[in-house]
């Protein structure tokens, strides 16, 4: 892990910000962590490499004032995950977590989008072809 904070970690370790991990299945996910350390987003998609996790977190921070996300109703079970669709409409990330009620996913999603904001960029990303237009104020 490098001194920002951001880096390769073991699950669970240290407090916020992002973490690039590598899965069972030997691809890498990231996470975004509040500063308590509970875990408020993650990947939808896996990347190859810790590099390219990182580069597909460092575009979704330079557009973070203008993302969207749906809100909806869990399939199995009771409340509600917000999700932010990517290219070809397939999720790009999602909440860690349902929540009970609407409001309550609406404003962690909020949340999320202020804390992404805030992260520092780890390396200029390559332009990326995007989905329509994201914008905060269309949340549900």
């Amino acid at each position: 892990m490098d001194a920002s904070g951001r880096g390769h970690t073991a699950a669970g370790a240290g407090r916020g910000g992002f973490r690039a991990e590598r899965a069972p299945d030997g691809r890498y996910r990231w996470q975004l962590k509040a500063p308590n350390g509970r875990v408020v987003a993650v990947t939808a998609a896996a990347y190859e490499t810790a590099v390219e996790a990182e580069r597909g977190f460092d575009v979704l921070r330079a557009v973070a004032d203008g993302l969207t996300a749906r809100i909806t109703h869990v399939r199995d079970g009771i409340g509600w995950v917000w999700v932010v669709p990517g290219t070809r409409n397939l999720p790009e990330v999602r909440s860690s977590r349902a929540y009970e009620r609407y409001a309550t996913c609406q404003n962690a999603f909020r949340r999320f989008v202020v804390l992404l904001a805030k992260q520092p960029a780890l390396e200029r990303p390559e332009p990326m072809e995007r989905g329509p237009s994201l914008r905060t104020s269309d949340v549900r």
